[in-house]
């Protein structure tokens, strides 16, 4: 979760303080991403030629991309809630179409989540930029959207490594047509190859590694964590500030998300 929270602070960071534009900053992402990510399959002897596709490459540059462009005027903690609030939308609307019914608790905690995210992107004076709140929420749509598609395969590292190299063309093309607005800096340069390598690549074998010993809901649970992390290394490395209308539909979006994955404790059958 500290890598997952790390890849908005980097972001941030280094399109606020330093002079790479999201274009370049997203290609050197995805292919540091790649090269980590390949290098680790490589050690534990695992096939990335035969692994990915270009569908989940698609999806994965979609998220890295409008990621990148939306951070440019968001702060750390709002692109945080936004976008775990788009993935988390997205998968739970995917299980509801898939058939799954919510009952009474998960319904209210989706109508609590919802509400949250309107109240936070209602025009006002502390609302987020609207193009960028809708960047970003695009980035959570495509992050699920990749996230559905990865779910049961049977070699997460490796099928990861080939969507990011199916990934580097598509980001290339992106570079390429951004050349007039490109900047690049040592900075920026250097936060961009630690989203990819770090947070992105090591950050995602270690999550796969640990999902393991995880039940779904677990999993699901924990990343409660994420947006709370990056509001809070927002707030601290940053120098963002926490306003009333981020931490209320924080506290609505958190609390929804959570009664709808979190399971209520086994009852014990009386004697």
């Amino acid at each position: 979760m500290l890598a997952f929270a790390g890849n908005s602070l980097l972001c941030r960071f280094a399109l606020k303080q330093t002079g790479i534009d999201a274009a370049s900053f997203t290609s050197i992402r995805i292919v540091s991403g790649a090269a980590a990510l390949w290098a680790i399959a490589r050690l534990q002897g695992r096939p990335v030629r035969a692994a990915g596709s270009w569908p989940s490459a698609l999806a994965l540059f979609a998220y890295a991309a409008l990621f990148s462009f939306a951070y440019v005027r968001l702060s750390a903690a709002t692109g945080a809630l936004l976008l775990f609030g788009a993935v988390q939308a997205t998968m739970i609307g995917h299980a509801v179409r898939s058939g799954e019914r919510l009952g009474l608790r998960r319904a209210t905690g989706v109508a609590c989540a919802f509400g949250g995210l309107v109240a936070l992107v209602l025009p006002g004076v502390t609302a987020p930029p609207p193009v960028s709140s809708l960047l970003m929420a695009g980035a959570g749509v495509a992050w699920g959207v990749y996230s559905l598609r990865g779910k049961g395969v049977a070699d997460p590292i490796a099928t990861t490594a080939g969507n990011f190299g199916y990934a580097v063309p598509l980001a290339m093309l992106l570079s390429a047509a951004t050349v007039p607005w490109a900047a690049i800096d040592l900075r920026g340069a250097a936060c961009a190859l630690a989203s990819g390598a770090l947070t992105s690549g090591i950050g995602y074998a270690i999550w796969y590694t640990a999902l393991r010993g995880l039940n779904a809901t677990s999993a699901a649970a924990v990343q409660l964590a994420v947006p709370a992390l990056a509001a809070l290394g927002g707030i601290v490395l940053l120098g963002e500030a926490m306003s009333l209308r981020l931490a209320i539909s924080s506290l609505a979006i958190l609390g929804g998300i959570a009664l709808v994955v979190l399971e209520r404790p086994a009852v014990p059958a009386s004697k």
